[in-house]
Order: C-alpha cells, then structure tokens, then sequence
C-alpha cells in the first residue's frame, strides 16, 4: 500500500481526520510521481544494492548506512535500502532521513503507519536484522502460553499495567446449537462501538477497544459456525456476548486453537490495520466531482464506526495496494431520505470527492456495482464524552471537511438533551461544491436549534451570502456564545491551512484547547 499524494487527501494531513501528528508535502521533481515510482520497481533495476540477495543485518552494520545516497531504515525488524525512493516520497528527503541507519518503526507509526511499507519497499528490502538469542527465547515461550480467559501479565506493558485499564478476560459456553464468547472488559463505557468482530471459515477475531488499547482475541474455531451471528453488551458490567451459531449440533469439547497475539492487551497504536472486503452497493452524485458511495460489511462482520473517527480504504491499483483514509458518513442528515437501517448496521456511507488525476479517486470511481474495497478497522481520537451536558456546538467545515460533521450533526440534534444550539459555517469554493446543501437548509428548517452559514470564497455575481475565507471578521460574529459559562465545543475540519488558522483564531477569541477539536493534522 502506498500513501499517496493528492489534493484531496495528503494523509495523514488529511482535509477529513485525525487530530494530531502529521507531516507536510513536499513538491516533487518532474518524472517522481507515485506512477513514476511503481514503474522503477518493475523495472527490473537492482533498488538494494545486493544484486537480489537478502542479508542479516547487525545494529552495527544499520548504523554505517546513515547518507543520503546510502540510506538504510529498520522497520519493524525488516532492513530497507531508501536511497532510491528519496526523492519520490511525499514528505520529503529530511523526513526519511530523520531515521537514517536506525529503527525507525517508532517514527513510521507517528506519520503514517497504516501505510504497508512492505508493499511499497518490497524492491528495497536488504534483509531483516539481526535477532538477539534472548529476545527469541522470551518470544517463544510466550507464544507457548495457552490460556483460555485470564490475560497473563507477561503480555501487558509496565505502562500498561501501572496506569491502563484492569486485565480483560473472556470465557466461553455452548447449547446444543450456539456456542457464546464473553468478553469481560471490567469497563463501564463499553458499547457495541467498542467491539469488532471478524470470522472467516475457522478464524475468529474479535478486537474489543479498552481506553487506549485493544484487547483481542484471535483463535481458530474448533467447530465450523455460520456466517450470521449477534452482538450484545451489557454496559452496565461491561460484559460483551458474541453469539455464534453452530453449523452441525455437536458438543464442543474445546473453543479452538489460539492464532497470533491471541488474549493480549495491546496499546492501539502498537496495532496494525486489520481488513475486510466491503461489496460496492450503490454510488451517486452528490455534487459535480462528490460521490456517495455505500459498501456493505460481509455477513461474517461486525464493525460500527464511531463518531468523529475514519477507516481505511485500499484497492489495487495497476498491481500496487494503495491505501487512503476516509471518515464514513450517514446515508443522509433527514431521515425521510435514508434507506431502512440493518439490525448490524451493515451498511457504510462515504462522501468522496473524485479527481480526475487522482490515482485512488479515479480507481474507485471506475469500480462496480458488486466490486469489492477493502476497509480497515476504525482509528481516530475523537471521544463522544464531549458532548456530555454540552450546550452549544460549533461546526466549522471547509469543502470535504464536511464529512466528520455528519455524523455529529445527527448525533447532536438526536441525543444530546442539553444542547440549546448547533451553528454550522460551511466554506467552498462555488455554489456547485457544496455538500448536500438542500439537506442541510431543509434540516434547519426542521430544526430550529441549527443554524447553517455559507461562506464562498469565488462566488458568481448572483450570490447574496457570505464571501471570503476563515477569518477574525466571521469567527467572531458566529461563535458568540448564548450565555458565558454555557459549556462549549468547537469542531473544526479542512484543508491544513483552514485548520491550523481557524485554531489559531479560535485561541485569539478566548476558548480553551478543551473547548476544540480538530479532525485535521
């Protein structure tokens, strides 16, 4: 997978998500463009420098190999030789360079580590380091340890243990026809967001999302189940029950066998992606370059997308796995225009802006009905502890930074008691580039708590709203509070720029960094 460059989306400094990190593109030469890079790793050239041989490489060796024009990275104990995608990376030569001749997995994690590197250094691979005796030892003999509820102590951080949550546990029970997997998270604020559950044949995988880390259990069934099968959770005791059906009505005499980082408590950004593939069920124009697409999770899934949170979309493309990062949507802001909500929630809406020369924008639009996307597990900080007793909310979205905005709009105006007023400032370009415009007019009318601004920044003559960009002059008018101490949130998401000066002015207008949130890098 790869991250690529585009207008639209330069993750991680994304127009859509995440809150925090990030880095800055670069321009690139002529001739140095994603394409460009693909076609030199067909090419057939020698990108390591090692003629096609693959060698152990010590810490010493790594550390020799600290230039520009012999670069070697360690990710994840596997040895690259960058120098020759230097100039085609994005975030430019310094960035790369920054983990010359050293581990840099813990560098890679921070800006993009959804990127599968594998696949787009797989040209470049020197060779894996070298692995101490004791490290393997200790790793071997943790991967002996089968248990069948209580998390051994040995999988959890000191950290971990020090200051996350209590250990997890799971048990599991059977009748004649279903076989249940409790999960007890010893958590209060455990909901069905929380769990994601995947099955495939005889796998099992179900990732429970415990404060800042993931609990997972991972096992090979025993048994063959069908595809369809429930989740509940009792929040009260933070109890969640998988309820699995049995194919044949046979006695188990044991769940299954476990399967890799089985029973352990992981910290979420030490975990990598795991994929599903979504079928396309319908695609339509939202405006001139938007589309709406929807994808329908497998039976044999079960996954809610929290609010304010994003997933991952990848395809193949011309034989190379490219990844993008999107914030999925609802299927519309008025319930009279929504197709009939599936008990699992199967569905999964996207507002995706196309690019005519965009390399994944341009791939996905020309998919089918019926083609499958894989989509990622959910990331994202965005806490709905938020909106506890909030009274007022601010949106400020620019072009399609709108879409965090819709899950929160219907959130907001549906199940926050305590709120008296929601204020959205819409800002584009022209009339034709506004997101679902008529829904958003219509639901204020609707709702006379939400009062929705557009703000063009290259109007026609014929436009009587407001013009211009993010500034002092609009802020200040819209983000008047109703009361001084009424509790507050600002939610705020755009291009970089937009973002990073809508702060700014938002700290020069006296709200605290509690009283914001940006989905923006």
């Amino acid at each position: 997978m790869l991250n690529v460059p585009s207008q639209s989306f330069p993750a991680p400094r994304s127009q859509q998500r995440v809150a925090s990190g990030g880095r800055s593109k670069v321009p690139l030469k002529q001739g140095r463009s994603l394409m460009d890079w693909i076609r030199l790793t067909k090419s057939g050239k020698d990108l390591t420098g090692l003629k096609g041989r693959l060698i152990e490489v010590t810490e010493e060796e790594l550390k020799k190999h600290n230039k520009k024009d012999d670069c070697w990275i360690c990710i994840r104990g596997f040895v690259y030789n960058v120098s020759p995608y230097m100039e085609y990376h994005p975030g430019g030569e310094d960035e790369l360079m920054r983990a010359a001749g050293s581990d840099g997995t813990e560098l890679f994690d921070q800006v993009h580590r959804w990127v599968n590197y594998e696949s787009m250094l797989k040209e470049c691979l020197v060779g894996r380091m070298a692995i101490k005796p004791t490290v393997l030892k200790d790793y071997r003999e943790e991967e002996k340890k089968v248990l069948n509820g209580m998390l051994p102590k040995s999988q959890v951080t000191d950290t971990l243990a020090k200051e996350g949550p209590s250990y997890p546990s799971y048990d599991w029970f059977q009748t004649d026809s279903l076989v249940t997997i409790a999960i007890y998270t010893k958590q209060k604020d455990i909901n069905l967001d929380s769990i994601i559950v995947d099955h495939q044949n005889d796998s099992f995988r179900a990732e429970t999302i415990i404060k800042d880390c993931l609990y997972l259990i991972h096992i090979g069934l025993s048994h063959e189940v069908q595809e369809d099968f429930s989740v509940r959770v009792v929040e009260s005791v933070g109890k969640i029950e998988i309820v699995l059906k049995k194919k044949e009505n046979t006695s188990w005499d044991f769940l299954g066998h476990p399967l890799k980082n089985h029973n352990s408590l992981i910290p979420r950004k030490d975990t990598g992606l795991y994929y599903r593939k979504c079928q396309l069920i319908s695609k339509e124009d939202v405006t001139h370059d938007t589309r709406l697409f929807c994808l329908m999770l497998p039976p044999s899934t079960h996954l809610q997308v929290p609010i304010g949170q994003h997933v991952y979309l990848k395809l193949s493309v011309t034989g190379t796995e490219i990844v993008k990062p999107y914030t999925p949507v609802s299927g519309s802001l008025l319930a009279e225009f929504k197709e009939p909500v599936l008990p699992n929630n199967k569905y999964i809406y996207f507002l995706i802006k196309i690019y005519p020369t965009g390399l994944f924008t341009s791939e996905l639009d020309r998919l089918q009905i019926g083609d499958f996307v894989s989509v990622s597990s959910p990331e994202g900080n965005f806490k709905i502890s938020k909106f506890q007793e909030l009274e007022e909310l601010f949106l400020l979205a620019a072009g399609t930074g709108f879409t965090p905005m819709v899950k929160i709009l219907n959130y907001a105006l549906t199940d926050i008691p305590s709120l008296r007023k929601v204020k959205l400032m819409f800002f584009n370009k022209t009339e034709d580039d506004i997101i679902w415009r008529s829904q958003l007019e219509k639901l204020a009318f609707k709702d006379k708590r939400l009062d929705v601004e557009f703000v063009l920044s290259a109007p026609t003559s014929e436009w009587n709203g407001k013009q211009g960009h993010i500034s002092p002059a609009l802020l200040s008018e819209f983000l008047k509070r109703n009361l001084d101490k009424s509790k507050v949130l600002v939610c705020i998401c755009g291009p970089v720029p937009f973002t990073e000066q809508g702060v700014r002015l938002l700290h020069d207008l006296n709200f605290s960094k509690n009283e914001i949130h940006s989905f923006t890098a």
